[in-house]
């Protein structure tokens, strides 16, 4: 059995749902231990302990140790179920972290499959339901799955409430991405969502994101949301490329100036546009785990966080694959998934 340490590398959640989704796609059953232990409540939060009971219902797996603040626990899968799905997380954890558990074996199945999942869908220190919906499945299905997603109903952090539906036709098998050149800049445009808020908050994070970006005001979008349980406030910029749209993202939070947050999501895309790479940092952990089921891929990116070489870590523990980012030049880093012993 394979044994994993949650406390190595950036040390948090990260570990145990690539660790997850790795297991139910090779069949490899493995324990993992110190989840989560320098965080500050360490071990399995409801989020978590989520996306472990979804991958131990997909996998019809059997699993000791999934509690609330456990900090261990083994699993060891049997098969990959399709079919439908609905779980609910119960707090404003993150609904897209639990799909992205379960989503890497859901679309190399056996069959079609349908996820109903209820928690948050826009919460800081996640991917955004947007960010899934725009930036991510596109990629996904470039691979070969067909996979739809709809928000039903928008939950911000920290009321939550928030639910989402995921439709996927699955692939015999992934295809290799590439994603090594951006090509140009085709539009840049933002959209402010505001829930049960003021909406001039969202007019004011709209200009300074402008004047930043010299973006008009036709690509300028104030969205008012009414059918959110509480109150809430994200921004989006969206950069489409030839290759790729990505998407950089602000959240409003009390005691932070709406300035702020458009200052800092228009930092985040200002850096992206000049490095001139086709993949942005959180995109990069995102990839990864599709990639390697796909026997390797490739993308150019910035310089790998510590969740992207955490992730390439916990990849090498399942699959004989290779991986050692190497910086290009400007700023920029090509990451290279290939089967060991294989040069590219």
């Amino acid at each position: 059995m394979i044994t994993i340490n949650g406390s190595y590398g950036e040390g948090g959640g990260q570990i145990l749902r690539s660790a997850l989704a790795l297991s139910l796609v090779t069949g490899k059953p493995f324990r993992i231990e110190k989840i989560r232990a320098g965080r500050k409540k360490p071990g399995l939060m409801r989020q978590h302990l989520t996306a472990v009971n979804a991958a131990a219902e997909v996998g019809a797996a059997r699993v000791s140790g999934n509690a609330i603040g456990s900090q261990a626990f083994a699993f060891a899968p049997q098969t990959i179920r399709c079919g439908r799905f609905h779980w609910s997380i119960g707090t404003a954890g993150s609904c897209t972290l639990v799909l992205q558990t379960i989503l890497p074996a859901l679309i190399i199945a056996g069959g079609p499959s349908q996820i109903v999942l209820e928690g948050g869908t826009h919460n800081p220190f996640a991917p955004p339901f947007d960010f899934l919906a725009r930036v991510f499945l596109p990629l996904l299905a470039r691979m070969g799955p067909r996979i739809v997603a709809e928000l039903e109903r928008p939950g911000f952090f920290p009321a939550g409430g928030g639910r989402m539906r995921i439709t996927i036709d699955p692939a015999a098998s992934l295809n290799r991405l590439e994603l090594k050149n951006r090509g140009p800049v085709r539009r840049q445009s933002a959209r402010a969502i505001i829930a049960n808020l003021n909406p001039g908050i969202a007019r004011r994070e709209l200009k300074v994101v402008a004047k930043a970006l010299g973006l008009a005001s036709a690509d300028l979008q104030t969205i008012c949301i009414d059918n959110a349980p509480g109150p809430g406030n994200v921004l989006f910029i969206d950069i489409e490329s030839e290759t790729l749209t990505e998407v950089f993202t602000g959240f409003g939070q009390r005691g932070v100036s709406a300035e702020t947050v458009a200052a800092r999501a228009a930092g985040q895309a200002r850096d992206y546009l000049a490095a001139a790479v086709p993949v942005g940092r959180y995109l990069a952990d995102q990839l990864l785990v599709p990639m390697a089921i796909a026997g390797g891929g490739a993308f150019v990116t910035l310089p790998p966080s510590r969740h992207t070489l955490t992730n390439i870590d916990i990849i090498r523990h399942f699959m004989a694959l290779s991986c050692e980012p190497r910086e290009t030049g400007d700023g920029a880093w090509e990451i290279d998934l290939c089967t060991e012993g294989v040069n590219r």
